[in-house]
């Protein structure tokens, strides 16, 4: 069976994973936190510069995790898009000439597909499901019919869910990265000590937005001073929470889908995964080290594309503002129309993504 190399710099975490079929064999992550935290937040041309450092060490790393060589790579994968640029250029180059030198496929891969693709390492979940991808940098909802082909049905208009948690964290004075520190937080407070908006609750799509919660939230903070970091933090987590569960919860019965799938970073959240236990639908969630960006879940997506007819493209470039969808024509934006199929992802012509 192949053994598949995946690389991920879309943003500050350094990941190269190797897989063989749906196993992950090694699953290595270089995160830069400490390097980000005094600015409060990622600094892209740090974040670039830091991937050039350690993406040898974290290569190693990772061949050593797998108990492999470079001889035992059949393919290789990175991250093209969306991302940070400056860091996208890195994973990508780095991976194209590796795979040029040793005379390998290379399949560019769309980081939101990878996130996707995790859900593979899991073995027990097939299509058709609908896929909530609530990260750092998206809040995005997706219908996949068959593997492969993804119709997205609701994506946030502002903050990604994620980017919400770390800009409420910031206001209660958190320390960088916040979501995670929120959430520690909440553990310790009330839900239902106040009462914040759950915007776009009477819409008729599946659309998310956070940014009015972080508005809520500066208000709630300006005018009671007295009170409890605890009870903010928790109540912030119920309203996101909420707001991610209902409209999902819509979306599959809109959708007909049984089967969801929770991916991205917000995915290791204990409230939303307790949340989505109690609904009717089968809740399926990657293993904790896949939802956040990796190199093991390039390179699962990249293994679907082999499997699927993928051939190589050498000509893709970084491509920060990247959709999950084709066209007729690449470079045109993709239909918005939500709950009408925007197109199959092409498993001929990755750049036609």
């Amino acid at each position: 069976m192949a053994l598949v190399l995946g690389i991920d710099t879309s943003c500050d975490d350094t990941g190269i994973g190797l897989v063989r079929g749906s196993e992950v064999v090694a699953n290595v992550v270089a995160s830069q936190t400490s390097l980000h935290n005094r600015f409060g937040g990622v600094v892209p041309e740090q974040a670039s510069r830091e991937h050039l450092n350690v993406m040898d060490a974290v290569l190693d790393k990772a061949l050593a995790q797998a108990t492999a060589t470079l001889d035992d790579v059949d393919a290789v994968a990175a991250t093209y898009g969306p991302g940070l640029v400056g860091a996208l250029l890195v994973g990508l180059t780095y991976g194209r000439a590796l795979a040029w030198s040793r005379g390998l496929p290379f399949l560019p891969i769309h980081h939101l597909e990878g996130h996707i693709a995790s859900t593979l390492a899991s073995g027990e979940v097939q299509p058709p499901f609908l896929c909530l991808i609530a990260s750092g940098g998206h809040t995005s909802l997706f219908d996949v019919p068959t593997w492969g082909t993804y119709r997205e049905v609701g994506a946030t208009r502002d903050d990604a869910a994620g980017e919400a948690f770390d800009k409420v964290a910031r206001l209660l004075g958190l320390p960088y990265p916040g979501g995670p520190a929120l959430s520690h937080l909440a553990e310790g407070g009330s839900p239902e000590a106040f009462d914040l908006p759950r915007p776009l609750r009477n819409q008729r799509g599946f659309d998310f937005s956070f940014s009015g919660l972080k508005t809520a939230i500066v208000t709630l903070l300006q005018q009671t001073s007295d009170a409890d970091p605890a009870d903010v933090a928790a109540s912030f987590e119920e309203a996101v929470t909420d707001s991610l569960v209902t409209t999902t919860r819509r979306a599959a019965e809109a959708t007909g889908r049984e089967r969801l799938v929770v991916a991205g970073g917000v995915a290791a959240n204990r409230r939303l995964r307790a949340r989505f236990q109690n609904e009717r639908f089968k809740v399926y969630v990657p293993p904790l080290e896949l939802t956040t960006d990796n190199g093991a879940m390039i390179a699962l997506a990249a293994q679907l594309r082999l499997d699927l007819g993928t051939t190589s493209d050498w000509t893709v470039d970084a491509q920060p503002y990247l959709p999950l969808a084709s066209t007729s024509d690449p470079s045109a934006p993709p239909e918005r129309d939500r709950l009408q199929p925007v197109g199959n992802i092409s498993t001929q012509n990755p750049k036609g993504l």
